[in-house]
C-alpha cells in the first residue's frame, strides 16, 4: 500500500470497513444510484478521515496523546512523504510525476473494487446501538475464472466478509451470497459508464432484495 501512497488502508478495513460494512458509517460501501466518479471522491477523503478518527479514538481511549511518532496513522504519512521526497531528491520531477499518476491510478482501481464489491447492499438497522449482523448477501461475488485468477480469489467477498481470518487462496463461493452477471474487471469497465452500470445493477439489487424479504 506505500507504493500507492495508501498506507492508512491498512487502519481503515481492517478496524473500520469491516466493522461498518453496508452501512452509512462505512465511506467504502457504494450506495444505490451513486455513480463510480462520486464514490472515488467519497471513498477517498472518506477513508482517510475514517483511519484517522479510528486511531484517534483508540488513542484517547487509552489515554495516550494523539500526535505523537508512535501513532500508526501519523508514521504511515510520514513513510509517505518520505517515499515521495526520496524519488523527488535521487530521481527528479519527472519520476516524482510519474510515481504519485501511477499511485493515483492505483487507489483509484482499488476504489473501483470496493464500488462493485458492495454497491447499493446495505444492512439493517435493528437497534439504537447496532445493525444486523454481516451476512454473505451483503456483499457481490463473482465466481469467473478470469477474475479469480487475477484477483487472488478476491471476487468471493462474502466469505472474506463472513470470516476476514481467512485467506484469501481458501475463500469458499456461498450460494447465498449476491452475485454480480460478470467478472470484476468487467463489471469495473461497466461502471465507469454510469447508465449502463445503473441499468443492469439496479435490476439484480431488486433480485437481491426480494430473495432477503421472501428468507
Amino acid at each position: 500500500m506505500s507504493t500507492s501512497l495508501y498506507l492508512h488502508f491498512y487502519i481503515e478495513h481492517n478496524r473500520g470497513h469491516h466493522r461498518n460494512v453496508g452501512t452509512p458509517e462505512d465511506p467504502a460501501s457504494a450506495r444505490q444510484g451513486e455513480s463510480i466518479y462520486v464514490f472515488w471522491i467519497r471513498s477517498v477523503f472518506g477513508s482517510w478521515l475514517s483511519a484517522w478518527n479510528i486511531v484517534k479514538k483508540e488513542r484517547e481511549r487509552k489515554k495516550k496523546k494523539v500526535w505523537s511518532i508512535d501513532n500508526e496513522f501519523i508514521q504511515y504519512m510520514i513513510i509517505h512523504a518520505i517515499i515521495c521526497l526520496s524519488i523527488l531528491i535521487f530521481v527528479g520531477p519527472l519520476a516524482i510525476l510519474a510515481f504519485l499518476m501511477a499511485a493515483a491510478i492505483g487507489i483509484l482501481l482499488l476504489e473501483s473494487v470496493n464500488y462493485i464489491e458492495h454497491y447499493g447492499l446495505s444492512r439493517k438497522k435493528v437497534s439504537e446501538f447496532r445493525y444486523e449482523d454481516v451476512e454473505p448477501v451483503h456483499s457481490w461475488n463473482a465466481d469467473f475464472i478470469l477474475g479469480r485468477l487475477i484477483l487472488f480469489e478476491l471476487t468471493r467477498h462474502s466469505d472474506h466478509h463472513w470470516d476476514p481470518s481467512k485467506h484469501y487462496q481458501t475463500l469458499d463461493s456461498i450460494p447465498e451470497s449476491s452475485h454480480l452477471p460478470a467478472g470484476y474487471p468487467s463489471m469495473i469497465v461497466c461502471a465507469l459508464f454510469p447508465p449502463l452500470w445503473f441499468k443492469i445493477m439496479d435490476k439484480k439489487l431488486d433480485t437481491v432484495h426480494q430473495s432477503v424479504t421472501t428468507l
